[in-house]
């Protein structure tokens, strides 16, 4: 199979990508790497800072941290949202931390300056002992503001005053889940894991579908796919097949099929469902009488549901979706599990994981508290995460073997690994975002076995 060619030839970056379907192993540990992602991704960026109902009321705020960098998230007296550089301007004391309300604007806890939730600075005390060049301009001592847009029910931070509009940054991601309507979408529950890995390998493990037979063995039922030549189809043991799929994607992950929807799949089978007699048409049956059964559950309830065979039909019926560099949204049925990753060193990275569902009106659950850091092998885990946490410290201990150089992708089952490397390329280059929105277009989608795709700019 030909492999595209690189489009962007010699650039100034270390450990280059300059085969496609090859990565160089020394992009997930290399200090100097990690530099300069450190300088010209992760500062360049839109990322997804907080969910909105984590700051629902006039000076709610959430903390964001990148790398050595703290900014706060802050719904101002009149419900906007804003976010600012998290530190004192009189001697860089931080004066927020984790997640809090404060109507009445920020106090540094150093030496009592104030601050609206606006970022004005409302207080100096004993103003008289300071100089006077140290206190004018008095638009000096605000709050420093940061980048912020809303979108999908969450608040985005960018570190980059003149990057393009968040908008522009996360298409046709944003285009699809607007499909989705995950504005509705709300958490139950947010967990947190600390990784002893490359924040490149926490992302690249859930790109790809050719591990999961390997590494989730218990998703190998029998009954689910076509059989061999020459087999009977038997549409029973296929209904079983799928519910039992359900339950097993459901087993603690809530949002990736939530119980509600497993519930509505067994109603629907319990009530005598009748499906064709070969493997294709009961696949799309079983797919057509789910989703309308489960949109009509929810819409019963006065949940704000998408129509999930429309989405189907415009191809936006995938339940895995990409925005580029760092986040994930899985949508399944009613629901979504979403991920975030963030470098917290070379080989370490934090991964938070949110389960997403919808309520009607007035009846949606209190705002998870913001997690503590499980490791990667606590058994408080459901048994998907555990299995793929499992395997990434082995992969990042096995980056270090003297006879390994890179990384050999699929260019049928990996593509989307190549591209959002290469994309990342662009980004370490000193590339303006601008020149970049083309890529991030052939990204920011579906990463599920996705070819290698041809990158330029």
């Amino acid at each position: 199979m030909a492999i595209v060619e690189q489009k962007w030839s010699a650039l100034p970056v270390p450990f280059a990508i300059d085969l496609p379907d090859r990565v160089p192993k020394e992009r997930y540990y290399d200090p100097d790497f990690y530099r300069m992602e450190s300088e010209q991704l992760w500062p360049r960026t839109w990322q997804m800072a907080c969910r909105l109902e984590e700051i629902p009321q006039p000076g709610d705020y959430a903390e964001y941290e990148i790398l050595d960098q703290s900014v706060i998230v802050v719904r101002t007296e009149d419900m906007g949202v804003r976010a600012f550089d998290n530190v004192c301007r009189h001697r860089g004391v931080r004066f927020a931390q984790g997640r809090g309300s404060k109507p009445g604007g920020f106090v540094c806890p150093f030496h009592g300056w104030c601050y609206g939730t606006d970022g004005q600075n409302a207080r100096v005390t004993q103003p008289g002992s300071f100089a006077s060049h140290n206190l004018e301009p008095s638009s000096e001592l605000n709050l420093t503001p940061v980048r912020c847009e809303t979108w999908g029910a969450c608040a985005w931070i960018n570190l980059d005053v003149d990057a393009p509009p968040l908008r522009q940054c996360v298409e046709p991601f944003a285009t699809v889940l607007d499909g989705w309507k995950m504005e509705s979408l709300r958490a139950e529950w947010w967990y947190a894991a600390r990784l002893p890995v490359n924040w490149k390998l926490g992302v690249e493990a859930f790109v790809e579908q050719y591990h999961v037979l390997q590494s989730h063995p218990q998703l190998r039922i029998p009954g689910r796919f076509p059989a061999g030549a020459g087999s009977e189809f038997d549409a029973g043991a296929f209904a079983a097949a799928e519910l039992q799929y359900l339950h097993t994607m459901s087993d603690g992950m809530a949002g990736m099929v939530h119980a509600r929807d497993v519930q509505v799949a067994e109603k629907m089978v319990g009530s005598g469902l009748e499906l064709p007699a070969d493997f294709k048409g009961a696949r799309a049956e079983w797919d057509r009488t789910l989703n309308d059964a489960v949109v009509g559950e929810h819409r019963g309830r006065g949940c704000d549901m998408p129509d999930l065979n429309g989405l189907s039909a415009q191809g936006w019926g995938d339940t895995m979706w990409y925005c580029f560099p760092n986040f994930f949204v899985l949508p399944m049925y009613s629901s979504a599990t979403s991920y975030r990753f963030r470098p917290l060193g070379p080989e370490e990275c934090r991964m938070d994981m949110w389960s997403l569902t919808r309520y009607p009106p007035g009846e949606e659950p209190e705002t998870p508290p913001m997690p503590e850091l499980w490791d990667h092998d606590d058994g408080t885990w459901p048994p998907i995460p555990t299995q793929d946490f499992s395997n990434l410290p082995k992969q990042q201990l096995g980056l270090h073997a003297r006879t390994f150089e890179y990384m050999r992708l699929s260019e049928r089952n990996e593509g989307h690994i190549s591209n959002y490397q290469r994309v990342l390329d662009g980004f370490l280059a000193g590339y303006p975002t601008e020149k970049l929105l083309g890529a991030l277009r052939k990204v920011n989608l579906k990463p599920l076995e996705q070819p290698v795709a041809e990158i330029e700019l």
